[in-house]
């Protein structure tokens, strides 16, 4: 795909129409030194892999080719199947549309495609799951096929040409499906079954958003921009309460509306402008709302209650017009926003568009969820249910007197296994927990046990109503210490700092955690078949070398001398005070921070040391080999002044 360059860069006209929900702020023209910055801007993009060379992108367009001429061979085998006449089946049509990434223009390398099956109404769901499927799989370039009939929105996913498509279906109520077909139209959505609304919503709204800036290429650098930015900063998570790309999309959008001829590297700047001061839980609307009187649920605070409790609500254009961010909560909207206020701070036409530096509370702690299943195949589904939940721990942590703020990492990484000897497939995610600056208390004790109990709770439950559930799928838990994590995640995502001594590093699978200076916390949440192998949270555990490999989070924690990144200092050890050895260390190097780096050196959450609080873990076993019950107190964190 050809790049945009400085003299591809459309500077823009003023023109008579009018885009969004107010007047524009600025209708400034960009001068030639913006220009410049946009095509750095370009430059600067490249080695992220943000633009598609021309020959994959030729690829993509012939395999949608392929996949368009099947539907329609398919759309006339199942017309022949139900007697129409043969006039009929020569013009009943049928059509594949793009949306998501690749509609908008925006997809990275290696993207996958959203796509929606648009056919006539004599062609049933039950068709495109059943004959449809089987036509997929006589396809040599198809594989991995797999249907998901009872999402909330149906798709088949698949890999054609080793290009990843999910394909939704839309069951239209015309005859035929002509080929200049709009489907932005809302008049297409009389009759419709609520399923084949929700497939068209996708298409509508990008479409819709397409329709809605002034100029589609300064939208389409700036939002590849601002998405590469909300990933590397770990924002970017729809599924855990962060913006997803549709909501990236209208947020850039908004700032396009508000700055009709300006180009790309000035939108960059007016968006961090423009949403560092916007007032959360003002709506973000691309247009004024229109009811087309079909009855269908729209976002509306007036008439649903519900709605009034939205913290971030970003609208979608298109009719039922809904909130794309109804995931967001009290802790990922203060994390987003705090973002997009550093991020002025943060960007210049280089390199540096991908690093932030984030502050955080007085006290920055973190619980490491490791989710695990026998198999490869239980393992995606079991992964794929606590994914979806688990901002619910985010809420119920939010909820917790204590707790400032939990900042979930949208990024996982592979988790250590319990046994060589055991085919178990893990994945573990990272969220940092922020406590309250204490005032009154010397020593407090703060009970985390009941918030996770409730959370893993939820996720056995609906595991157990879908009938998903098998035997060893679990949930484990623990709490760590920000000098433990770069022990516990992959040495690429954190870089370690050497050591002083000539030992080289023993490997993770290799190793235990030594908890002979600082105990930490672990709760390891049994599957309901694991309850009557129960061992007592009490039981002290030893540490040190226990014969038997060790158990997942012990695998990858284990040096006496805790290796550091080289923005963060060595662990406070006791005896003696840890905020006199603190402050002795600090004193010969007031610019360094107390501070740990989070996956991909993209997150950088610092500690002010005048501000630090000093943390006593109870002595609690970390991860018994056997899962233990979760009972009051079993994760406990002591923090003193």
């Amino acid at each position: 795909m050809a790049l945009p360059t400085a003299n591809q860069v459309s500077l823009g006209r003023e023109t008579p129409k009018h885009y969004g929900i107010t007047s524009p702020i600025s209708l400034v023209q960009a001068k030639e030194a913006d220009l410049v910055l946009t095509h750095r801007l370009t430059e600067a993009l490249k080695p992220y892999g943000v633009f598609e060379e021309e020959l994959e992108l030729q690829r993509r367009i012939h395999v949608l080719g392929k996949l368009n001429t099947l539907v329609k061979e398919w759309i006339r085998d199942v017309s022949e199947t139900k007697n129409l006449p043969a006039s009929v089946i020569e013009s009943v049509g049928g059509k594949i549309f793009t949306f998501g990434s690749y509609r908008l223009g925006v997809h990275t390398k290696g993207a996958d495609i959203d796509a929606l099956f648009v056919a006539p109404r004599h062609v049933e769901r039950t068709d495109f799951f059943s004959s449809f499927l089987d036509k997929l799989k006589e396809q040599e370039e198809v594989k991995d096929l797999r249907a998901v009939e009872e999402a909330f929105v149906p798709v088949i996913k698949l890999s054609f040409d080793s290009i990843e498509i999910d394909i939704l279906f839309a069951r239209l109520a015309l005859q035929t499906i002509p080929k200049n077909l709009d489907l932005r139209d809302d008049g297409l959505l009389k009759n419709l079954d609520i399923r084949c609304i929700r497939s068209l919503n996708g298409c509508r709204v990008t479409d819709e958003i397409l329709h809605l800036v002034p100029n589609i290429e300064n939208f389409r650098l700036t939002l590849r921009t601002i998405k590469l930015w909300a990933k590397r900063h770990n924002i970017y998570s729809n599924i855990l309460g962060f913006l997803g790309g549709v909501s990236w999309a209208m947020l850039v959008a908004r700032t396009c509306q508000l700055y009709p001829n300006a180009v790309a590297s000035t939108l960059v700047h007016k968006f961090f402008l423009v949403f560092s001061k916007w007032e959360w839980p003002n709506p973000v609307l691309l247009k004024q709302p229109e009811d087309c009187n079909l009855n269908l649920p729209v976002w509306d605070p007036r008439v649903t209650p519900s709605d009034r409790y939205h913290l971030m609500p970003i609208i979608t254009p298109a009719y039922p017009q809904q909130n794309s961010t109804y995931n967001v909560s009290v802790s990922t909207r203060a994390v987003m926003v705090d973002e997009f206020k550093q991020g002025p701070l943060a960007v210049s036409i280089s390199n540096s568009y991908t690093q932030t530096v984030a502050s955080t509370g007085p006290s920055v702690h973190y619980i490491v969820l490791l989710a695990s299943a026998p198999t490869e195949k239980q393992h995606l589904e079991w992964v794929g249910l606590v994914e979806s939940k688990i901002r619910i721990l985010v809420g119920n942590l939010e909820k917790n007197e204590f707790i400032t703020l939990a900042h979930v990492n949208p990024q996982s990484f592979p988790g250590p296994k319990e046994s060589r000897e055991k085919e178990e497939v893990s994945t573990m995610w990272v969220i940092g927990v922020i406590f309250k600056k204490m005032e009154t208390s010397e020593n407090l004790n703060v009970d985390l046990t009941i918030d996770i109990q409730s959370f893993t709770d939820t996720v056995y439950r609906q595991a157990i109503s879908s009938k998903m559930f098998e035997a060893d799928m679990k949930i484990q838990a623990m709490h760590v210490k920000k000098r433990q994590l770069h022990q516990l995640l992959p040495s690429l995502v954190m870089p370690k700092r050497r050591k002083h001594s000539t030992e080289g590093l023993r490997q993770m699978n290799d190793s235990s955690l030594d908890l002979s200076l600082d105990s930490d916390n672990s709760m390891s949440v049994p599957s309901p078949t694991a309850l009557s192998a129960a061992v007592p949270t009490s039981t002290p555990v030893k540490s040190g070398p226990l014969g038997p490999p060790p158990s997942p989070i012990a695998a990858a924690a284990s040096q006496p001398e805790i290796q550091a990144s080289t923005m963060s200092p060595p662990a406070v050890k006791r005896p003696g005070s840890p905020m006199q050895e603190e402050r002795k260390r600090l004193k010969s190097d007031s610019e360094v921070f107390y501070s740990i780096l989070i996956p991909n050196n993209n997150l950088i959450i610092s500690l002010s040391p005048q501000r630090m609080v000093s943390t006593d873990l109870s002595d609690v076993p970390l991860l018994p080999a056997n899962p233990i019950p979760v009972v009051k107190n079993s994760i406990k964190l002591r923090l003193s002044r």
